[in-house]
């Protein structure tokens, strides 16, 4: 039997979740790496994963300049948050700055330790970006 992460709070990790994509601070940035996930957390996207605190921060920046520092979109989320035991579900889109369009969305399965920090992240594409 598993016990549920008692200081987990789905739509506050799902808001930290969402909200590093999309910060412009290096060091803010890196110590919400930190904060969201486990030092051995890692990210499966796109038959890639990101392992470590070091991985992720060069994921998440790298993600950032290319969508969001770029001016090109904006990181929302959509309203379905779930939890079932140990998982965070949640889609997670970029939004055209230009006309408000959706540009791309996936479908992210977060695992989390007891601490309510991220052990393994899922991120799934639903609305692929256009070539």
């Amino acid at each position: 039997m598993t016990t549920k992460p008692t200081n987990l709070d789905p739509q506050r990790l799902a808001d930290g979740y969402t909200a590093i994509w999309s910060e412009p601070d290096a060091g803010r940035r890196r110590a919400a790496v930190a904060d969201l996930w486990t030092e051995g957390g890692v990210e499966y996207v796109e038959g890639a994963q990101f392992r470590g605190h070091d991985e992720l921060d060069v994921r998440v920046a790298y993600a950032y300049g290319e969508f969001v520092g770029s001016g090109k979109y904006r990181v929302t989320r959509a309203a379905d948050v779930a939890r079932f035991d140990r998982m965070i579900c949640l889609t997670i889109q970029l939004v055209s700055t230009t006309d408000g369009a959706l540009a791309w969305s996936a479908r992210v399965f977060l695992i989390v330790d007891d601490d309510g920090r991220i052990r393994e992240d899922y991120q799934l594409t639903v609305h692929p970006l256009a070539a």
